[in-house]
């Protein structure tokens, strides 16, 4: 999977990181579960993440990537659902996170960044669509 399939538009990053705060960890951190109630979104800043999707019985489906300037758990919550995928951040990495609640207000307070949130999310579904099909 392209890595820039997570990646967003300049102005929605410098918009989301005025809502957010630093993730500190040494290695390795679990950002989100599969299954969990979304609450919020992680910018990578610098390094990567890697995202996981396994099936009811416990096999990996798909495994993606993603590099620095990627904004990671946008679906779950435009559509209000829980994660559909595991996301850990790489040794070294350096992640913010936005709660919720500060995305949908900035949204509300800034309709103009739709369209770059739109643009991130519809990379994202192609690029697992694509991926999945060709697991």
């Amino acid at each position: 999977m392209n890595q820039n399939s997570f990646k967003a538009g300049r102005r929605l990053i410098l918009a989301l990181e005025k809502l957010s705060h630093p993730i500190h960890y040494d290695d390795g951190r679990i950002l989100f579960s599969q299954g969990d109630a979304p609450t919020g979104l992680y910018i990578v800043e610098r390094g990567k993440a890697e995202l996981v999707m396994i099936s009811e019985a416990g096999k990996m489906v798909m495994r993606l990537h993603a590099g620095a300037g990627s904004l990671l758990g946008l679906p779950a919550i435009i559509g209000n659902k829980p994660y559909s995928l595991t996301a850990v951040a790489g040794k070294g990495s350096e992640v913010r996170f936005v709660p919720r609640d500060g995305f949908e207000d900035m949204l509300q307070a800034e309709p103009s960044l739709y369209p770059y949130v739109l643009q991130v999310f519809a990379a994202e579904v192609r690029a697992a669509r694509n991926a999945l099909l060709e697991s």
